[in-house]
């Protein structure tokens, strides 16, 4: 199984992307599959609800809802294990936090400079190589 914390970028750069092919699509479809079990806490699901709704984004209130309730029912909720170090983006935190809490798991985001540069840190481009060459 193939575990991983997706940054909320993620998931605006793939509902506003009009490429079918862009490695956030083909993320978040990952996930929908279920080819990637997402972790989460409540803090990543009222951020996700938060920002997606936002206006400027133009992402229909369902499709929000129903990205939140498949990552709630099909997620794992996770507890977050401390980072004591100062991070690039402090309200990025608990994403990283999520990620540390389950070995070998991911987080997937647009935004590296914002987080620890660490192995399982990628972007959807560089997550998507791994999973092509088996290396996840």
């Amino acid at each position: 199984m193939i575990y991983a914390v997706v940054d909320t970028n993620v998931y605006v750069s793939s509902f506003i992307s009009k490429n079918p092919q862009s490695p956030t699509k083909k993320v978040i479809e990952m996930m929908l599959d279920g080819t990637i079990t997402p972790l989460y806490d409540e803090d990543i699901l009222k951020e996700y609800d938060e920002v997606l709704k936002r206006k400027k984004f133009k992402v229909k209130e369902t499709e929000v809802d129903r990205i939140i309730n498949y990552v709630r029912e099909y997620g794992i909720p996770t507890s977050r294990t401390s980072f004591p170090e100062p991070m690039p983006d402090e309200t990025d935190r608990v994403f990283f936090e999520i990620t540390l809490t389950v070995e070998e798991s991911f987080l997937v985001t647009g935004n590296l400079k914002h987080y620890p540069r660490k192995p399982q840190v990628v972007t959807p481009a560089e997550f998507l190589n791994l999973f092509e060459s088996n290396q996840v």
